[in-house]
């Protein structure tokens, strides 16, 4: 059996974070061009299920403005 230590629980999430960032931003550039640095920045500080939920809204984004809106809605406080 297996023992998983916190810091590699913490390195697992890191990763998948940074996996989930790196997927959510090659679509968004597919689907609404070029991510302005300063949104970059907003999607860097979300959390993984705000990624998750940000992936699937995507599939709706159709300009740049949609994306900005939805990081107003949903950016962390």
């Amino acid at each position: 059996m297996q023992y998983v230590t916190s810091i590699e629980r913490m390195a697992m999430q890191e990763g998948s974070k940074q996996e989930a960032r790196s997927l959510v931003l090659r679509l968004l550039t597919r689907r609404i061009g070029n991510v302005p640095e300063s949104l970059q920045t907003q999607i860097e500080a979300l959390s993984l299920a705000q990624l998750e939920d940000l992936g699937e809204a995507l599939l709706e984004f159709s300009r740049p403005e949609d994306l900005e809106s939805w990081l107003q809605a949903h950016s962390p406080e």
